[in-house]
């Protein structure tokens, strides 16, 4: 398993627009070795609030594939030349190896 980690820091009381973004019908979950995409929200009292992508993928090598497919590329050229949305303040990524994974057990009757 691999997992690929956007974390987009955005102006207070504008994290859905990242949400719509990201939790609407897209190319991605037809990419070979896609197993899913999280949206998660951490949302604060004052300040920016902060928006994790978690995208889990069957492999480094799928995730690979996807980084080089054309329907990833082209909607990188859709967005070249635009200007960054005035709500998002900063972004960073990072993708990790998973190593153990934990699932929930029944309990024994």
């Amino acid at each position: 398993m691999f997992i690929e980690m956007k974390n987009i820091h955005v102006t207070h009381g504008s994290a859905q627009k990242v949400v719509d973004q990201f939790a609407s019908p897209g190319v991605v979950e037809e990419a070979e070795g896609f197993v899913d995409l999280s949206v998660l929200v951490k949302e604060t009292r004052k300040g920016p609030d902060e928006v994790v992508i978690m995208i889990r993928w069957e492999s480094e090598e799928a995730w690979k594939q996807w980084e080089k497919s054309e329907p990833h590329l082209n909607m990188h050229r859709q967005s070249r030349g635009k200007a960054k949305p005035e709500h998002i303040i900063s972004s960073s990524h990072q993708t990790y190896d998973v190593k153990a994974v934990k699932e929930k057990v029944s309990p024994a009757t």
